[in-house]
């Protein structure tokens, strides 16, 4: 890929698990009413059919990885666990007290934070009281993270017999001296225990996180790193761009120098030679980010074109309604988002006053839809198409031809009636659905709130 148009295009934009993203949710919310409305909706219209999938977010942590954007609590006290446990399962009995009828459940997600903090009794609570109220759809898929460092076999033996049959572990890098700089030290032992383990006990998809650009990363310990990974060819892989974006994530991601990054031509060889070793090793680009063998159903779900992209990354299947329990959870109902409080005691003081713990969301406009269905598309299967009359609006036009340059650069492909981004363009793909982005076009914002596009 040329250094021109690496240069040229890497600009600060958004991820797209969403659309609108975040930023440019409506300012007012959503009121309480218009969420329950539209969550109600997605679940009458898709319960029978499809199931609904939970989020549920366990933020808990015992140090604190300088990298991390996620939303986390550090603590060594395990004494937490059980009042955010009963307060999670308190807030699904608020949700289930007013569906219509028994939820199907098609996904669970445990993210975090580290959901393997939590002592095996408090996952089988959690677990247990779920399907108390609910039951699993024919075709299910449940899926927890795990901190190499502390899944022991336990839990993957309880995790297995509630259902699980897929994980993923955090592994970032294999360099000491890049561990050490974003406080994650886990020796390529612990990693390997815990995969070994999970194919011991049944699991049968299990991820690596790998991340490029972080600080004092080079292209030797992105190709020891893919190496040790070889070793323990896991069904899926994630390999993501370090999000530097410490006006946002505060105190974490200033615990080192920004000096000790990798430049943005350096960052984009790390990315090159980890995404040619994987094509060596026999994965497959899925999406943005995302690897996977040919025989994980992420494969599967890409070449059926079933793949989807939510606020918990990508999917092998959609369902139209997720609902996110846990602070800080994102909630979609396809018509709108819903958003939890950040602060772990105001979560559990809002769900023990029986109210919905909402901070913010966002109910979308008829073309917010339309924009939304497009940027999947591309997000998800690097190609759109305006064929069918819903899916045409008014600033298309406008839109293409911000896509001129780009179609000129050769990054990507556009007819009469759709788009499409050349295998090459991939990397880029963030800036072609920027094209789209009405929301952003129209409200440039005057500071940087994105990371870097490539």
């Amino acid at each position: 890929m040329s250094e021109s148009l690496i240069q040229k295009y890497n600009i600060a934009g958004p991820r797209y698990t969403s659309y609108p993203t975040v930023p440019y949710w409506d300012k007012e919310g959503i009121l309480l009413e218009d969420w329950k409305r539209t969550m109600q909706r997605a679940f009458d219209e898709s319960n029978s059919s499809e199931g609904i999938s939970l989020y549920i977010h366990l933020p808990f942590c015992e140090n604190l990885c300088t990298f991390c954007g996620c939303h986390k609590r550090i603590t060594k006290r395990h004494e937490v666990e059980e009042p955010y446990i009963d307060t999670v399962l308190k807030e699904w009995d608020l949700y289930c007290d007013i569906l219509s009828e028994r939820p199907q459940i098609k996904e669970i997600h445990l993210g975090g934070g580290t959901p393997t903090f939590f002592s095996t009794d408090s996952l089988k609570k959690l677990i247990n009281g779920i399907l108390k109220r609910a039951d699993r759809c024919e075709e299910y898929e449940f899926s927890f993270e795990g901190h190499p460092n502390n899944t022991t076999k336990e839990h993957l033996e309880v995790f297995y017999e509630l259902g699980f049959r897929r994980n993923s572990f955090g592994v970032q890098d294999y360099d000491p001296l890049v561990q050490k700089t974003i406080n994650r030290i886990q020796p390529y032992e612990r990693v390997e225990t815990a995969t070994e383990l999970s194919r011991e006990i049944g699991f049968t998809s299990i991820s690596h996180d790998l991340v490029f650009g972080l600080p004092h990363q080079t292209k030797d310990s992105i190709v020891d790193t893919i190496e040790k990974t070889r070793q323990l060819k896991p069904d899926r892989i994630a390999f993501y761009s370090y999000a530097h974006v410490p006006w946002i994530k505060g105190v974490g991601q200033r615990g080192f120098d920004e000096n000790d990054l990798p430049s943005a031509d350096e960052k984009r060889v790390l990315y090159e030679t980890g995404k040619q070793m994987l094509h060596d090793l026999g994965y497959v680009e899925i999406g943005m980010d995302h690897f996977a063998l040919e025989t994980d159903n992420m494969h599967e779900a890409m070449v059926n074109k079933a793949l989807h992209r939510n606020f918990m990354g990508y999917t092998a299947g959609k369902t139209k309604l997720m609902i996110g329990l846990g602070m800080s959870s994102i909630s979609d109902s396809w018509y709108s988002f819903a958003q939890n409080v950040k602060e772990v005691e105001t979560y559990q003081d809002m769900v023990n006053r029986g109210e919905f713990p909402l901070l913010r969301g966002h109910l979308l406009s008829k073309e917010d839809l339309v924009i939304r269905e497009h940027i999947l598309n591309i997000m998800c299967h690097f190609e759109t198409s305006w064929t069918e009359e819903r899916l045409q609006f008014p600033e298309l036009k406008e839109c293409l031809e911000r896509l001129a340059e780009m179609e000129q650069d050769g990054l990507v492909e556009v007819t009469d009636t759709g788009l499409k981004l050349p295998e090459h363009a991939r990397p880029f793909v963030r800036n072609v659905c920027m094209a789209f982005d009405l929301r952003l076009i129209r409200n440039k914002p005057s500071t940087r709130i994105f990371s870097m596009t490539i």
